[in-house]
């Protein structure tokens, strides 16, 4: 693995997701302070008298000048460097229309959330937030059941994979793991880039193994067995049952505390709380509270991927095949080995390659 690459790469990264956080930030803090979210308001409802219809229309102005605005910004991070790097095959046609479908779906989602956030803040001032909160973490599930078969098609080519052998692997250690699965598929991911993994997504009858087409053939079937243990084991384990816990709590808390210090800080802009044009200080306020809770839910994380490691050498008990794994993976994918301290704290989810490597060698 060229170390210098990785490292540029990942430097990269880091920078354009900061200065991505911050750009939001920024916006949101400008966009209230001059008067431009107040006069987009009295502009709408010129249009509109009707609540719904106005708080659509804000919020659509509000997200393409957003994308307009963050455009270069994420044009560089998803298609100029990926191509920098050789992690990319994807034609800048393919790239864009896939950035709208993806903006697409992302003002649908954001709209609902937002209509009914407001929704609650108009109609039942005493119980909103606990009424928001519960209605965004019903819909996160629903999110998560309709992923596999609503979501990825519009980015990506199903198909059943071919190889008998392998098939009967993964059903094999499914079995063996307690992890029920529809079926095994296979992704043309490919097209758009030269990265791998292997997914277990889905809830109930939509759960499936997917694996990307720059993973098979390119692996040894007992990688591809240690790659797919270690997505089983977080369902053995109730990883997700526990995430959905931890991430509703979250959700609860969070509202519950803006419910207390949104009345104090709103008054400050003359603005109601349940009046859109302070749409841009509830969403600072998200994103402030998003910041303190990151490291949080990052640590939490990366103790669940190293149990369902543990799991996974405990169930394949082949340590060579899962070191040789994240060893082509990390070279394949740009990884880095052995990140700083704060890097670590900010930005990973997972327990670095290396930790990883560390466990299995130890592992009994």
């Amino acid at each position: 693995m060229d170390e210098g690459k990785v490292k540029r790469y990942t430097r990269i990264k880091y920078t354009v997701a900061i200065l991505d956080i911050v750009l939001l930030l920024v916006m949101l803090t400008l966009f209230q302070l001059s008067g431009l979210a107040v006069a987009l308001q009295g502009w709408i409802s010129r249009i509109s008298s009707s609540q719904p219809i106005v708080i659509f229309l804000y919020i659509f102005t509000s997200y393409i000048l957003y994308s307009f605005i963050s455009f270069p910004l994420a044009l560089y991070r998803s298609y100029i460097v990926e191509h920098q790097f050789g992690l990319s095959s994807e034609k800048f046609s393919s790239w864009l229309k896939d950035l709208v479908k993806a903006e697409a779906l992302s003002i649908a989602l954001f709209a609902l959330l937002i209509e009914t956030f407001y929704f609650f803040l108009r109609h039942y001032p005493a119980g909103w937030w606990w009424m928001s909160a519960i209605f965004w973490i019903f819909l996160s599930i629903v999110i998560a059941r309709i992923f596999p078969v609503v979501i990825i098609p519009l980015f990506f080519k199903y198909k059943s994979v071919e190889d008998e052998a392998l098939k009967k692997r993964v059903m094999e250690l499914s079995g063996k793991m307690g992890v029920k699965v529809l079926d095994v598929y296979e992704i043309d991911f490919s097209k758009k880039s030269t990265k791998a993994n292997a997914a277990l997504v889905g809830l109930g009858r939509s759960k499936r193994v997917i694996f990307t087409d720059t993973l098979l053939g390119k692996y040894a079937p007992e990688e591809i067995e240690a790659v797919l243990a270690h997505e089983f084991a977080h369902h053995r384990l109730n990883h997700l049952a526990k995430l959905v816990v931890l991430s509703a709590s979250a959700t609860l808390a969070t509202f519950y505390i803006f419910s207390r210090i949104g009345p104090s800080i709103f008054s400050r802009f003359d603005i109601a709380v349940y009046d859109i044009a302070g749409l841009a200080v509830w969403l600072f306020l998200f994103m402030a509270f998003q910041i303190i809770l990151t490291p949080i839910q990052n640590f939490v994380s990366r103790r669940m991927e190293k149990n369902a490691d543990l799991q996974a050498l405990k169930y394949t008990g082949n340590k060579n095949a899962f070191i040789s794994m994240l060893e082509k993976l990390g070279e394949q994918n740009l990884s880095e080995r052995k990140p700083s301290v704060l890097a670590k704290i900010l930005f990973y989810d997972h327990p670095p390659m290396e930790e990883r490597i560390a466990l299995a060698r130890e592992a009994k």
